[in-house]
């Protein structure tokens, strides 16, 4: 309260009035970041209009070093991301730092919640995978620390980051149905991130590369989730020209495929294929054993952890970009027609 009874204006009331997030409040404020010049303008004539003063006390204390690491990921369910959380939490603990972790369910408002959050509290930086809707929009979005992005891409930014190969493991994948004799191979694709498109893309190129330029019946994206993927290849099962072959783009949408599949009493692969990414331990429970994409899973956490360490320890050393290596396993469940 200020001495004549009114409250003072916080850092958030700046934010709403100038229609943008904590974050980027306070990148202006302290000018630092990359911020539009337009929503630069929109924040500094809030605060000035609320007559906003910066609590100096509060601004010090978020200065000091901190021994906490915020993750953000995008489903703790997945398996992908409980490996990597896995990763990144053994790395950091053995050079005595703590992991703040946050599940975003793809859901950009409470992704957006988490960066606010995170950019109030004194973290030491962030390991961080998107939505697509905050890397399209990253600039305005992401807190000014240390961050690393894992598993997706953002363009325009100058950050370390770890991915693999999306578009390349996705054409191998559809290359590997394909020399087994499968044509109409449907794809169920993660709708929320960079990484379903990347992967759309790889399988597309497959196809046109083999002649077979009638895809688009076969291709649909759905959220990243079981019941998600069981939707979307019910319906693919149930077309007129139904697949012969599914590709789920994530372990939980080919999980979804499977049920799919079962329901219908189809058998795989004789009257259906399917493959997917992520060599989870259902995969080799399942009659047949499910071909996948293996990705290196925990070497994706480690590595961002290791970047992040190294960022915190030189603040000025150039940013580097990892691409690792996925590996295609074959089994039965594509075996040759």
């Amino acid at each position: 309260m200020t001495e004549n009874g009114k409250r003072t204006a916080t850092i958030k009331d700046v934010a709403a009035a100038a229609g943008v997030s904590v974050a980027t409040v306070s990148r202006v404020l302290a000018n630092k970041g990359f911020v539009r010049p337009e929503l630069r303008l929109r924040v500094l004539e809030a605060a000035q209009s609320l007559s906003y003063q910066p609590n100096q006390a509060a601004r010090s204390l978020r200065a000091r070093t901190s021994n906490t690491i915020a993750l953000l990921v995008s489903d703790i369910r997945n398996p992908f991301f409980t490996a990597l959380s896995r990763a990144v939490e053994d790395a950091c603990y053995a050079q005595g730092m703590s992991v703040f972790l946050g599940n975003t369910d793809e859901d950009p408002r409470r992704e957006r919640m988490y960066l606010d959050l995170i950019s109030a509290e004194r973290v030491a930086g962030l390991i961080y995978s998107p939505t697509r809707e905050a890397a399209e929009a990253f600039g305005e979005s992401h807190p000014d620390i240390p961050t690393v992005i894992v598993d997706r891409v953002v363009s325009g930014v100058d950050l370390d980051s770890v991915v693999i190969d999306n578009a390349g493991a996705a054409y191998q994948l559809t290359t590997h149905l394909l020399e087994n004799g499968y044509r109409r191979i449907a794809g169920v694709f993660g709708a929320a991130s960079t990484t379903g498109q990347a992967r759309y893309a790889g399988y597309m190129q497959a196809l046109r590369e083999h002649g077979i330029t009638h895809a688009a019946q076969w291709a649909t994206f759905a959220n990243p989730r079981i019941e998600d993927g069981r939707t979307a290849a019910a319906k693919l099962l149930d077309l007129p020209e139904p697949p012969d072959a599914i590709i789920g783009s994530n372990s939980l949408l080919t999980a979804g495929a499977l049920m799919a599949i079962r329901e219908r009493g189809l058998t795989i692969p004789a009257q259906v294929a399917l493959a997917g990414f992520d060599d989870d331990t259902w995969t080799t429970l399942v009659e047949p054993p499910i071909t996948v994409i293996c990705q290196p899973t925990y070497e994706i956490g480690s590595t961002a952890a290791e970047l992040l360490l190294q960022r915190l320890a030189d603040p000025t050393r150039s940013t580097r970009q990892v691409m690792l290596k996925a590996q295609l396993v074959a089994r039965a469940s594509t075996a040759p027609r």
